[in-house]
């Protein structure tokens, strides 16, 4: 049985909670997108990258493939998935990207900075990595040359910061 204070009071909370339901809709409907990065999937095929400062950017499914990038810094980066073949990044530095799943054959890596970086997933046969550092890079999964692998394990030491992976482990190295 109810009351007529109750019935009374049904109408007015149902109203209040429709405004209230309204109210959350209307602030997420208006509420300002999150950013997105300004890179992501670009095309980058064949351009020069000499020097050029991607740190920090979102590069995921982008394609640099025969592009030139001698000392470009993408240190931080997110480059998961991109297309760097056929390419030349010599002394370029990728010091804690994530370059998992990244498609790198025949690409120049001399003197690169891998330290902290996530190459899990990679194919990079016929690249070259003469005097590339590898310091707690994860490698899990890649494919590699093996004269590149050999070479890579002459200096590669540490754990992978954000994986656990240790360095050599995840090459393979002996």
């Amino acid at each position: 049985m109810s009351t007529p204070a109750l019935t009374a009071a049904r109408p007015a909370t149902r109203l209040l909670t429709a405004l209230l339901l309204l109210g959350l809709a209307l602030a997420l409907l208006l509420a300002p997108a999150p950013a997105r990065a300004e890179f992501s999937g670009v095309d980058y095929t064949l351009t020069n990258q000499n020097e050029a400062d991607f740190h920090g950017q979102d590069l995921a499914n982008t394609s640099f493939a025969g592009a030139s990038g001698r000392h470009a810094n993408f240190a931080g980066a997110n480059l998961h998935g991109a297309i760097l073949t056929q390419a030349a990044f010599p002394e370029a530095s990728f010091r804690g990207a994530d370059l998992s799943g990244v498609l790198m054959d025949k690409v120049d890596f001399a003197g690169a900075d891998f330290t902290d970086a996530l190459l899990s997933g990679v194919i990079a046969s016929g690249s070259n990595f003469t005097g590339a550092t590898v310091t707690n890079a994860d490698f899990s999964e890649a494919l590699i040359d093996r004269a590149d692998q050999l070479q890579l394990c002459r200096e590669a030491e540490g754990v992978n910061p954000v994986t656990g992976a240790d360095t050599r482990l995840s090459l393979g190295c002996r």
